[in-house]
């Protein structure tokens, strides 16, 4: 990983010399200070670091109140501050609050990252004129063409120059085995050193080290030492998880473990302190470099903070060379890939573009942490708007009554939608409001409850239908639910009609005036409404994928036509995975008996056509065939009488073996044998016969208890069951 990890390293080490001499300028402490930071920041911070490619040290985002605090108590207790931030920082990553920002949402992390892209571009763009960018980005912006007419040309071509490198360096195969930024820092400096350009350059002081001054403790009031410990503590944890979470959406390999890495930046600001150092955060411009520019593990990170030691004491000519517009340049590039417009399209079709925006106009305009709670508000709000919206839709039916269709979340927030709704309907009709929700709360069930009393007191007739929950029936009764519903698809054929229909929300007494279904087609003109209100567009892809590609069932299954038997329930499958033969008694007629040829052509059909691998014969408890065979009492002559004559084989087989299975009564015995005798019918057609010989078809017997409702293997050599247990 070395080759990679120590070119990144160097790469990482040319920017944070300015931005770390820059900012300890800036808060107005010792150049020496913003130096410890970061070598303190990269060499321990990196080694205990939860997130390995982050880069600590000094943070732009800590400078206002770093100042401050040396403003109010001078610098060496400021020092000792950092050093009691980074203990309290420890402590909250031991009690595990580093997890808090895994709670971000996306849009927020992109945004940040977009607006520290924007923010770096447009600072940067100043130093590559040969100006000096001031601390605000709306500063640096109304400035900048003012900058553009009195650009610095020297600056501008060893900038321009750098930009170009960036750009084009990865597309030389050859030569893209050196990263793109050393490549563009050698360039730039070379082109300035033969040109002989009067740039600026990085200006390290010679006397650096005299300039250490170790922390004191304050001498002030116990109250404001507190407030400034905690502010600088939090401020940095805040913004190193921001950062770790933001680094985690730029690579591919290992994510970070926040709670550590509040640990490693706690440590990192307790040794810094100690030393006279700033305080150390993770800091996302040279985190974002140290990726872009093939970063792979912690390596990189602490060996940028050797650099820096190695630099501070032995270096100092060397780096005076560089052009800080060289350094700009490459900062240009990278913050202008921070703006990922693929993420931006992405965020686009979730519609979470308000919140993007408002997070890269807060960062901008604000600062890094105020603009991160920028678009954390709008992201809650956009939450609660999510979670409290739900959608209304009147229909006239065709029988002239009214459906009133409400689905989502019912809360106080987005009552009056649905009150407007309801007091548009005409007085005296007849109106079915159809609840899809997963919560509903005191303030809408008054709200129904009370529009539901006004339209009946004017002969309109109301029926409230729940789909998911019975949310408003449970508080008529008493009995409100407290939590939000979990969502689960539970089809109305899980249950019987009889079951749905005549429920309290449908009987007579207690539905609103509305008379129950009565004639004996509604229960199916019903059922087929709730299928197509409720399920059809869940299953219309996979029927509209079956339409256009055909049926290629895996198996063949013949069962009973006894109503209690659903064999897509009992199998947990769907359309297209069946091909189903269902007649009385589960019976297979032998192949060529003349009687019957519907079940035998059904069969050649499934293996023959359809290809299927499997051939399941089930049968079931309480069995009405088998009873009818046993007590002989099907009326000779009838259809019913010759159909069962088809059984006389597993009535042989049962006799063959009386005493087999004597737990079960005679019935259940028969129905047991059946199964057995079935397969061996099967075994007479010659294309099953063949396809099982050549290991391409299976059969196997099911048995279905319907009262305990198991589901049990049939073993066709011995007649005995095996329960298919819900753990195999």
């Amino acid at each position: 990983m070395l080759r990679n990890d120590l070119p990144a390293s160097f790469v990482v080490f040319l920017v944070a010399v300015p931005l770390s001499l820059g900012i300890a300028a800036a808060c107005g402490a010792p150049l020496i200070a913003g130096l410890i930071a970061a070598v303190v920041g990269g060499i321990l911070g990196g080694a205990l670091s939860g997130a390995p490619l982050q880069v600590s040290g000094p943070a732009a985002g800590l400078i206002v109140i770093v100042a401050g605090l040396i403003g109010q108590f001078g610098w060496a207790a400021t020092a000792a501050i950092t050093a009691c931030a980074g203990a309290v920082q420890v402590l909250l990553g031991l009690s595990r609050a580093g997890r808090l920002a895994l709670s971000l949402s996306p849009a927020v992390v992109h945004g940040m990252l977009a607006g520290v892209g924007v923010v770096i571009v447009v600072g940067q763009l100043h130093v590559v004129l040969g100006g000096t960018p001031t601390g605000s980005v709306i500063e640096n912006l109304w400035e900048l063409p003012t900058q553009l007419v009195d650009h610095h040309t020297g600056s501008l071509l060893v900038g321009a120059v750098t930009i170009a490198v960036m750009l084009l360096w990865p597309n030389l195969p050859r030569l893209s085995v050196v990263p793109a930024p050393m490549a563009a820092v050698a360039v730039g400096t070379a082109l300035a050193a033969a040109l002989r350009l009067d740039v600026a350059s990085v200006d390290l002081p010679a006397d650096l080290v005299n300039q250490v001054v170790l922390p004191r403790l304050p001498q002030a009031p116990l109250s404001a030492v507190i407030g400034g410990v905690l502010t600088v503590a939090v401020v940095a944890s805040v913004e190193s998880l921001l950062s770790a979470v933001a680094v985690d959406k730029l690579h591919d390999g290992p994510r970070a473990n926040l709670d550590r890495e509040l640990v490693a930046q706690g440590a990192a600001n307790l040794v810094s302190g100690a030393l006279g150092g700033l305080p150390v955060a993770g800091v996302i411009v040279r985190s974002s470099t140290n990726v872009s520019v093939g970063a792979r593990t912690r390596a990189s990170t602490i060996l940028h903070g050797l650099w820096l030691l190695v630099a501070v004491t032995m270096l100092a000519g060397l780096l005076d060379m560089i052009p800080l517009a060289t350094l700009a340049g490459v900062l240009v590039v990278i913050g202008a890939r921070l703006v990922d417009v693929q993420h931006m399209k992405r965020l686009r079709r979730h519609r979470e573009m308000l919140v993007y925006c408002a997070t890269v106009l807060g960062v901008i305009g604000f600062g890094l942490v105020e603009g991160v709670l920028i678009g954390l508000a709008v992201a809650m709000l956009r939450a609660l708007y999510r979670l409290t919206h739900s959608t209304v839709e009147v229909i006239r039916r065709d029988g002239g009554d009214w459906l009133v269709n409400v689905r989502g979340s019912l809360v106080f927030l987005g009552v009056g939608r649905l009150v407007r709704a309801l007091r548009a309907l005409p007085t005296g009709e007849r109106v079915v409001l159809e609840l899809h929700v997963d919560f509903m709360d005191h303030g809408v069930f008054e709200a129904i409850s009370d529009w539901i009393s006004g339209y009946e007191r004017r002969d309109g007739r109301v029926r409230v239908d729940e789909v998911f929950d019975s949310w408003y029936h449970r508080a008529v009764s008493g009995r409100p639910l407290a939590r939000k519903t979990v969502r689960t698809i539970m089809p109305r054929w899980f249950a019987p009609w009889t079951h749905w229909q005549n429920s309290a929300e449908y009987d007579g007494a207690d539905d609103g005036g509305l008379p129950a279904p009565r004639h004996p087609d509604d229960p199916l003109l019903t059922g087929v409404r709730a299928f197509q209100r409720h399920s059809a567009e869940l299953v219309r892809p996979f029927l509209a994928d079956l339409a256009e590609n055909g049926q290629r069932p895996d198996q063949l299954f013949i069962t009973c036509s006894d109503s209690r038997v659903i064999p897509n329930m009992i199998t947990s499958s769907g359309p297209g995975d069946q091909f189903c033969v269902r007649n009385i008694g589960n019976l297979v007629p032998r192949h060529a008996v003349p009687s019957d040829a519907s079940v035998g052509a059904a069969v050649e059909f499934a293996v023959d056509v359809l290809g299927v691998r499997e051939i399941v014969v089930c049968g079931h408890s309480d069995c009405g065939a088998m009873r009818a065979v046993v007590d002989s009492s099907a009326r000779p002559g009838s259809a019913l009488h010759a159909w069962l004559r088809h059984a006389e084989e597993s009535v042989l087989r049962l006799n063959r073996a009386p005493d087999r299975n004597p737990e079960l009564p005679p019935n259940e015995r028969l129905c047991l044998a059946n199964v057995t005798q079935q397969l061996e019918n099967l075994l007479s057609y010659p294309t099953v016969r063949s396809g099982v010989e050549a290991g391409r078809l299976r059969l196997t017997g099911l048995y279905f208890d319907i009262s305990t409702a198991k589901v049990y293997l049939v073993d066709p050599d011995h007649a005995t069951l095996s329960e298919v247990g819900a753990d195999q």
